[in-house]
């Protein structure tokens, strides 16, 4: 099947594939000397985010990314790739480090979301995410995220508040799962195909929605049908996207970052009138 041919749950089954290169095959790949940094200082260490510095494409950076596993022990291991809090404070205290001494953040998204457990809710698990997309929001560095798998919910977005938005071509991005959706709106997770195809998750949709900066192409298949050619494409596109934030002086990059995130979910009500057919309402007039 050619990729103009894949549906929108096509694309989350291959999305979701395990044998898909995970962040640690990108590191390895597109970076030397990476050094892995552990702990929160608070509770302890989080296999689901891996994170610490390495050298990419002659500059120190920041690396942070959600591991999933290969087998099921090593996905036991990495929590199926859903953090939990200490995970998301791991990366918070990296990503302070990173600004405190100049270093560029590179983030790696592939997760369904954040860990849902009653133990990660005690512990704090919304207030973690939050305070990651408040620092991540101003932070006086570049930040360049790519989504490499799932984007699933506040669990992606807690690393993925960045200048650049990268997506490999059958990589997904949503506010919740199809099922979860299919569950809530029709009750019924049988709809998840449904669901995917409305909620418009798949990297085009999001290009085109203005949400992802730009998309890297993948082999007839998917992602692990040939893992070296992806890696190269993805460390070439990143150090493409790196190599112009890092010529930004730190005002101009926080103002662009700011004016991102304004745009996106921006409609005007003329383009609605225009879908439904009706005429706008004439303005109010005030009493003065």
């Amino acid at each position: 099947m050619t990729a103009s041919a894949l549906t929108a749950w096509d694309k989350v089954q291959l999305a979701r594939h395990p044998h898909r290169p995970h962040t640690l095959d990108y590191v390895r790949s597109c970076c030397e000397d990476f050094t892995e940094l552990h702990g929160d200082r608070r509770f302890g260490d989080d296999a689901a985010i891996v994170s610490g510095l390495a050298r990419f494409d002659g500059r120190t950076v920041m690396i942070v990314g959600h591991q999933k596993g290969r087998d099921a022990r090593e996905n036991v291991k990495r929590n199926f790739g859903m953090p939990r809090p200490e995970g998301y404070r791991k990366a918070l205290r990296l990503f302070q480090h990173a600004e405190k001494f100049g270093f560029p953040v590179l983030c790696f998204i592939d997760t369904p979301g954040a860990d849902p457990g009653i133990q990660s809710e005690e512990r704090g698990q919304g207030n973690a995410i939050a305070e990651n997309i408040l620092v991540m929001a101003g932070l006086r560095v570049p930040i360049v995220a790519i989504v490499i798998g799932e984007g699933g919910s506040g669990g992606a977005l807690a690393i993925g508040v960045a200048d650049r938005l990268l997506m490999l071509e059958h990589s997904v991005y949503s506010v919740a799962s199809p099922e979860g959706t299919a569950a809530i709106l029709w009750r019924d997770s049988a709809k998840a195909p449904d669901a995917a195809r409305a909620m418009k998750i798949t990297a085009q949709d999001l290009q085109a929605l203005g949400i992802a900066d730009d998309i890297i192409a993948e082999p007839e298949g998917g992602a692990h049908t040939d893992a070296a050619v992806v890696l190269e494409a993805a460390g070439q596109a990143l150090r493409q996207q790196m190599a112009t934030l890092c010529q930004l002086d730190t005002e101009t990059l926080l103002a662009q970052r700011y004016s991102k995130y304004r745009r996106i979910g921006q409609f005007q009500e003329a383009q609605l009138h225009l879908l439904n057919g009706t005429a706008p309402e004439p303005p109010a007039v005030l009493p003065f």
